[in-house]
């Protein structure tokens, strides 16, 4: 069973065993009330489904992924003008490592298979993280087809460099799914939520990878660590209201922001309720062993269940609560989360980026209102589907 199957599949298990009741947890939801920010706005409303990652051209035009789990015809497209439509990216050909007639293509270092993350650097070049995960090994998945980083310089129309992700990097689990660029360090660091084939919904092989961006070489970190490891307790939304609901799937390491001083990394486990960082010298430094390693980590901040991550030039974190319609923040003085901007069709805000016109981005996925989580088992997600855009606390860095 391919990962999209799986999904689905816990998602319809998790509804038949668990209902239609949320499952609040007394004393780890973070349940503070919405600060009402004027600022927040509805910037596009598209008719294909599940927004998942977003970033930016150079010149701030948005670039937005479709989430894979869905088997989008488009999986990265540019924002035309109207914000209604979009237009494949980087071309219609990159779109999928099949031809029209459901044959494989034979360069997989020309096509995107299946991509969750995606970020533009300062140089310009929009990384693509693609998991290679439309096919498990057992339907015969080609040997070739590798997760890897394909980097696609903006400024020229170009291809930039492709790096495989392979060996110890990678696990069958693995489901490779947000990332941090290092470029003084020259460094990628992925998050790998590790609910991909064999995993059975449980993301408990999870990891960090870093990527060295010039000898294309990769090492898997942290795998067994609590700071990256899911919680048992089911993923919930609407907590409290007619709409609640709950499903079993335990989400591991998923967002991650770098400081823009490059000191700290932060990241945190989808289905946790903790915020975890550590140094990136100590990060990459080869020479501790995997104890060492772990005993760097520190416990940052309690949290809500949460998909994407950002941060601004003052270390303010921003999660998109997934189970809550809302994006908050974790102010560096306080560590203390609280609601920022919330809206009553921010269903399931997956990624959160700053873009260089001063804006916070996300988009609304709608997931728990797609036919395996409604009771009628009848989906209630339609168009348009909305991308919000909302001003932080402070200015953040472009694309990320």
């Amino acid at each position: 069973m391919h990962p999209t199957q799986l999904f689905r599949t816990a998602l319809a298990m998790a509804c038949a065993t668990l209902g239609t009741t949320a499952l609040a947890q007394a004393g780890h939801n973070a349940a503070p009330g919405a600060t009402g920010q004027p600022t927040l706005e509805v910037h596009a409303q598209l008719d294909a489904a599940d927004i998942g990652g977003i970033t930016q051209m150079p010149d701030g035009r948005l670039i937005v992924g479709y989430h894979p789990l869905y088997g989008p015809k488009v999986q990265v497209a540019l924002l035309n003008a109207d914000r209604r439509s979009t237009t494949p990216y980087p071309s219609t050909d990159w779109q999928s490592c099949k031809h029209a007639d459901g044959s494989w293509k034979s360069d997989f270092n020309r096509c995107l298979d299946w991509v969750l993350g995606l970020h533009t650097d300062a140089s310009g070049i929009l990384w693509m993280l693609d998991s290679a995960k439309t096919t498990d090994q057992a339907a015969g998945r080609p040997a070739g087809l590798v997760p890897k980083l394909v980097g696609w310089n903006t400024r020229t129309n170009r291809l930039h460099k492709v790096i495989p992700i392979t060996g110890d990097a990678t696990v069958t689990e693995s489901q490779h799914n947000d990332f941090v660029i290092d470029l003084r360090r020259q460094v990628i660091v992925i998050a790998d939520e590790a609910i991909g084939e064999n995993s059975n919904g449980v993301g408990d092989k999870a990891a960090l990878v870093v990527v060295d961006l010039k000898t294309g070489q990769s090492r898997r970190l942290l795998q067994g660590h609590e700071s990256v490891l899911p919680v048992k307790d089911p993923i919930t939304w609407d907590v409290g209201q007619p709409t609640a609901g709950s499903f079993a799937l335990g989400v591991g390491v998923d967002g991650i922001a770098l400081d823009r001083k490059g000191e700290w990394l932060y990241f945190a486990p989808l289905s946790a309720y903790k915020m975890y960082r550590i140094r990136m010298r100590d990060l990459l430094d080869a020479r501790l062993t995997p104890e060492q390693l772990g005993a760097k980590v520190e416990t940052y901040a309690d949290k809500p269940f949460n998909g994407g991550l950002s941060i601004d030039a003052r270390d303010n974190l921003y999660l998109t609560e997934v189970g809550e319609r809302a994006v908050g923040v974790i102010p560096p003085g306080t560590r203390k989360y609280t609601r920022l901007v919330t809206d009553p069709g921010m269903v399931w805000p997956d990624g959160v980026t700053y873009n260089r016109d001063g804006y916070m981005y996300t988009g609304a996925a709608q997931l728990p209102l797609t036919d395996v989580l409604q009771a009628d088992k009848v989906g209630k997600n339609k168009a348009p589907y909305l991308v919000y855009r909302f001003r932080p606390l402070a200015p953040g860095t472009p694309g990320f």
